[in-house]
């Protein structure tokens, strides 16, 4: 069941659902609150080396950071996304969402026509600025400006549950972080399938 936006401002004033800074109360509608873009980015570039390594759980030449630079903007200025280009970034506001609540961001629908496209589920109990794999799906660069309000995100009630129960990746993230997928324990056993018998 989808929130609507007297259950969502009941869970802001009681301090279940943190959004800091709220700029201003319009980001909250009747379904979803938006939320702007924020400072950091990590931008897909090309690398020296011949591919992005998702193979292996260890580190290689295909290391996932020879692929992105960091780059950081002040609020208002403005970002270029070029066309079929990925960029990370994260949302300006810090969210804290209760235990019983997922969140799933997506583009405002003004954005996703110009051809910005994100899907993101968010599990309940996160905290941090809410994480940004944009990418330009159009065949034309299109300028956004760091501070607007480029998302939204439907919260959904669920069972309680416990964020920090298990090990994860990417815990109360400030700014965007590189691919965690060498974590991923199958690797290890895949690897394992795989290796030649001596």
């Amino acid at each position: 069941m989808f929130l609507a936006k007297n259950q969502l401002e009941k869970l802001i004033k009681q301090e279940k659902l943190i959004i800091s800074p709220l700029l201003d109360n319009s980001q909250i509608n009747e379904m979803t609150i938006d939320f702007r873009l924020g400072y950091d980015f990590l931008v897909s570039i090309q690398g020296r080396h011949p591919y992005l390594n998702s193979a292996s759980h260890i580190p290689t030449d295909g290391a996932f950071y020879h692929f992105f630079q960091e780059t950081r903007r002040n609020f208002g200025d403005t970002f270029l996304f070029h066309p079929g280009q990925t960029v990370l970034g994260a949302t300006l506001e810090y969210v804290k969402l209760p235990e019983n609540v997922s969140a799933i961001l997506s583009p405002r629908s003004s954005y996703n026509r110009l051809g910005i496209n994100l899907s993101t589920v968010i599990q309940p109990g996160y905290c941090g600025c809410f994480s940004l794999e944009i990418t330009n799906t159009s065949h034309n660069p299109i300028k956004v400006r760091v501070g607007a309000t480029m998302f939204q995100a439907r919260f959904v009630k669920t069972k309680k549950t416990n964020y920090f129960s298990k090990e994860r990746k990417y815990i109360c993230s400030v700014k965007p972080e590189i691919s965690g997928a060498n974590k991923d324990q199958d690797l290890k056993l895949l690897e394992l399938i795989n290796k030649p018998i001596s």
